[in-house]
C-alpha cells in the first residue's frame, strides 16, 4: 500500500467528518473534538485546526483520503496528532504517515498524548522513536470521562 500525505482540501473535510464520527474510533482516540456530530461544529473545529496548526496533511492510502496527521502548538511544545479511518488500522498506515509528517518537520522536541489503553497508538509513537516521559489523567470527550494518558517525547 502506497501511503502518502498531502496539503488539506476542502473535499476531505466530509471524509473526515464520517471517520472521525464512527464511535468506535472516537472511543479508542479517546482525545479528539468536543462534538463531531454537529455538521456546524465539525465545520467550527476544522477551521481552527487549519488556521493554528503548524503543519496540516491529508493521509492517502493508494490516493484514498484514509486520515490526517498534524503538528500543532507553540514552538517547543509542538504536538503530534493523528486521526485513521478504522478500515485502514493494523496496516501500518498510521506509522507509515507519521513518519511521512516527521520527516517534513525538523523541529525536535515533538511531543505526543495516547490514552493508556490505546495500545495501537502507542506502538505507532514507540515505532516512530516517541519516548513515554509521563502519565497523566485528561478528560476525553470520546469517553466522557477523565482517563490516563500517556505523555512521549521525541527528541533531536
Amino acid at each position: 500500500m502506497e501511503i502518502a500525505l498531502r496539503a488539506v482540501e476542502d473535499g476531505d473535510l466530509p471524509v473526515f467528518h464520517r471517520q472521525m464520527t464512527d464511535p468506535e474510533a472516537v472511543r479508542m482516540a479517546a482525545f479528539g473534538p468536543e462534538d463531531t456530530s454537529d455538521p456546524e461544529a465539525f465545520a467550527a473545529y476544522w477551521l481552527r485546526v487549519r488556521t493554528s496548526s503548524f503543519v496540516l496533511r491529508t493521509v492517502l492510502a493508494d490516493g484514498e483520503v484514509a486520515g490526517n496527521a498534524a503538528v500543532y502548538g507553540v514552538t517547543g511544545e509542538r504536538e503530534v496528532t493523528y486521526w485513521i479511518d478504522r478500515a485502514y488500522w493494523g496496516r501500518g498506515v498510521a506509522t507509515a504517515a507519521l513518519r511521512g509528517l516527521l520527516a517534513e518537520v525538523s523541529e525536535r522536541p515533538l511531543y505526543a498524548r495516547a490514552a493508556a489503553d490505546n495500545a495501537a497508538s502507542l506502538r505507532v509513537l514507540d515505532k516512530c522513536g516517541f519516548r513515554e516521559t509521563a502519565r497523566a489523567r485528561g478528560y476525553a470527550n470520546g469517553r466522557g470521562q477523565e482517563i490516563d494518558e500517556v505523555v512521549l517525547v521525541l527528541e533531536g
